[in-house]
This record gives structure tokens, sequence and C-alpha cells, in this order.
């Protein structure tokens, strides 16, 4: 698995990269096309335009003959005189010109088209325009980003203007063609950027999740290893406290009997206390821990749970501060649960204590308006920043350097966070490497109290 994985990663990543360049080629060659699309669509639109204003220009007024005859008589001298035809400017304004090129590019599918136009009677010369929109000069100035299309208006066949006359011209300019280009296929951008997130968040949670069971596999490992080892210390030592009450010696003896029988009896506790610490790991899977709340004073359990640990300290060395602040100590909790709890940060302590310097825990309370806040505060090893983040993850263990008498299943910060959890409660960790650790505890006050 350890070979394979990273192979998976690298060859998911290529292809998610080989996807992306692809569609960046697709989508080059796609704003090509479209944008020779749209310039075919908007000739369409305009010779439409330009035949139309053809039509009704030569329809409207074109050369005029006129002659002096009188009703009975031919005269002598025929005269004819050509007097000037009408052009665009003549017959249409602006705003018309305008509403025909929009109507003839929604025929097109270019509804939302920005565009600027003139008529002029010379394509290479602005000043000559006879009609113009309103930002057409400003537009064209641009010549970088705009496209422009030159549409000669020809005079309908068969008229007599037909070849007489030089032809008017209608200018199309499209700016900020690109960007117009690619706005028209943001739909597609949009969905191939949300099918690549969808991609590559699936990709990020496969491999997280592969990641997690490795984690899992090796936490399990773990597990087994110490819980084999923390049930087999104690099973040995019963084994030869047993095999030591057989001798003939010992049971003559009553001291050394009840010496090893007291043995027997603190061995079986232990092996006891490691079973309901796996049991507890067990109920908090199925979230399947009862509680029985009631009011209780946390004083009275505090003092309660640090005789306990009297002997412990003792032998140890170690000495606890008791700081009973808190005017109102009333709380709703489930006694076993809460001073479980409580034993938890307390044996927390005393296992990472220092061995050349005996522990110094100080338990503190005060109140506030609502809640009960309880610290507990110790001179031990500390704790990294990784360390403190972890804390309160199930089967994570602390790493403790050279110090290798710190015993447990990796259970027991997990288990105080899911208590305090169900008590509705908060806990939170300050901790420096080499100078100590603060649990800081906050427990609901009850009402009314």
């Amino acid at each position: 698995m350890k070979k394979i994985f990273p192979t998976i990663v690298v060859l998911i990543a290529l292809s998610i990269i080989g996807v992306i360049i692809i569609q960046f080629q697709w989508f080059s060659n796609m704003l090509v096309v479209r944008g020779e699309n749209f310039l075919y669509k908007v000739d369409k639109a305009s010779i439409a335009v330009t035949e139309e204003l053809s039509r009704q220009t030569s329809s409207g007024g074109v050369m005029r003959l006129q002659s002096h005859r009188d009703m009975n008589l031919v005269p002598d001298n025929l005269s004819f005189k050509i007097t000037k035809p009408f052009n665009i400017a003549d017959r249409f304004s602006e705003r018309e010109i305008g509403d025909k090129l929009r109507d003839a590019l929604a025929k097109e599918d270019l509804k939302d088209l920005r565009f600027e136009f003139a008529i002029t009677s010379n394509a290479n010369d602005y000043t000559t325009m006879e009609l113009q929109s309103k930002n057409f000069l400003q537009e064209s100035a641009d010549t970088g980003h705009y496209r422009r299309r030159f549409i000669p208006i020809t005079p309908e066949t068969g008229t007599d203007l037909e070849g007489l006359m030089g032809y008017e011209h209608l200018i199309i300019i499209v700016p900020d063609f690109k960007t117009q280009v690619w706005q028209s296929i943001t739909w597609v951008i949009v969905g191939a950027a949300i099918f690549n997130l969808i991609i590559i968040a699936a990709f990020y949670l496969a491999i997280k999740t592969i990641v997690n069971q490795r984690k899992l596999n090796a936490i399990k490992s773990d597990f087994i290893n110490n819980m084999t080892h923390e049930l087999k210390t104690p099973l040995a030592t019963i084994s030869l406290a047993v095999d030591a009450m057989k001798n003939e010696r010992v049971q003559a003896d009553k001291e050394k009997m009840q010496y090893f029988s007291s043995i027997i009896k603190e061995e079986n506790k232990r092996m006891n206390k490691h079973v309901e610490t796996i049991l507890q790991a067990g109920l908090m899977d199925r979230q399947d821990i009862r509680m029985n709340i009631q009011p209780l004073h946390a004083h009275e359990l505090l003092n309660r749970v640090l005789d306990n640990f009297n002997l412990q300290l003792q032998q140890n060395g170690g000495s606890v501060s008791l700081l009973l602040n808190a005017k109102n100590d009333l709380i709703n909790a489930d006694e076993s649960h809460f001073a479980n709890l409580v034993s938890n940060l307390i044996d927390n302590s005393i296992k990472y204590s220092k061995e050349k310097d005996p522990l110094k825990l100080k338990i503190t309370t005060h109140a506030t308006g609502k809640s009960l806040i309880v610290q507990f505060e110790d001179n031990g090893i500390g704790m990294n920043k990784e360390t403190v983040k972890r804390i309160f993850e199930k089967f994570y263990r602390a790493h403790t350097g050279n110090i290798h008498n710190v015993k447990g299943f990796g259970l027991g910060m997990s288990y105080v966070k899911t208590i305090v959890d169900a008590h509705k409660g908060k806990i939170k960790v300050d901790s420096t490497l080499g100078k100590g650790s603060t649990f800081t505890l906050e427990i609901p006050l009850t009402e009314n109290s």
C-alpha cells in the first residue's frame, strides 16, 4: 500500500492536469470558431439591412425627368433635368437604422451584441459620414479591441440609379470583440469549471479518505499492541502471585498471603479499569452513553476524586493545590461520568509529569453568570502545537520522547471531550512544551441556583 498510494496520487493528478490542458486548447479553438461565426452573422444581418435600405431609398426618390411640352404641341427643344437622388440619411434617422440592425442581429441569435454603426459615401474617410451612432467615433478609436465590417449599399438592380453614382457604405463596429465572444460562451466555461471542481473535490476526498484509512489502520495496530501489553502485564503479575501463594512457606505466612492477595486484587482492578475504558470507547462510537443528569456540587465531587489519588501522589512526590473560589458550584451533571472526566484530567497530569520535577497540580474554580469554570494547571512536560490540536482525537497519544512509562490507549482525552459535550460544556487547552499544560473546563450552572 505504501508503494501503490504515491503512484495512485501521481496518476490521478496527471489525469486532472491533462483534462485541464485539453479543455484549455478546446476553449482556444472554440473562441476562434465562435469569433468567425459572430462575424458571419454580423455580415449576414448587415447585408439584409443594406438591401432593405437600398430598396426603400430607390423607391422613394430617384432621377426625375422634366419635360416642357404643350398638351397639343411638341416643342422644338425638349429639355431634361436630373435632380440629386435621396441618400440614406435623407430617408432614415440614426434610431431607425439602429433598430433595423438590432432586429436583424436578433434573428441571427445576436440579440445582446453591442455595436456601433455609420453611413458614409467614402469608406476610407470618416469626415464624409452622413449618419452615425452615438459612440461610433469613440469606439472606432480603439483599434486594438474592435472588429469592423464594411458593407456597400448598392442600388436595387433595374432602377434608374444603378451605375450612375458611387455607393454608400454601412460601417459596423463591434467593440470589445473578444470579450463579447467570451461572454457568449460563459455558460460553457462555468459548466466546465464546476465539473473540474467536482473532479478535484472527488480526488481530494478520495486521497483524504485513503490517508485517514491509513492513519486508522496505524492507530488500530497501536491500539491492539497497547491493549495486549496493558492486559498481558496484570495477567502475568496475577499468575506469578498465584504461583507464589501455592508455595507452602507462603501459605504458612499470613502477611505474605495478604501481600500477594492484595497484588491480585490491585491487578484485577487495573484490568477492570482497562476493560471499562474499552467499553466506554465502544459506547462513544455508538453514541450510546446514558446520562443520569441531576444537580450536584462540583466542589464535593472534586474533593472526593482527589482522595482517590492521594496514595499515587505521595508515591510520586506530587502535590495538589485546591482553590475552590466559586461561590456557586451547583451544576447539572451525571455524577459517575463527571467524576471520570475529572479523574482523567488529574491522571493525565500525573502521567505526563516530569521525572526529576515532582508534579505540582493546581485546581481552581470560579463562577461566571451562567457557568462554572474549573482549571487544571500542571508543571508537566507540556505539549507542542500539533499535540494540542489533536489531544481530543480518539486513540491519539502524545509523543513523549525518551519517557517510556506513559501507558494507556489514547482514549482518556477523547472520553473527556465526549462527556463535556454531553453536558453542553466547553473545554480548551493551553500548553507550552517543557513548562506544563492548563485544561480549562466550562460547565453550565444549574438554573435558579
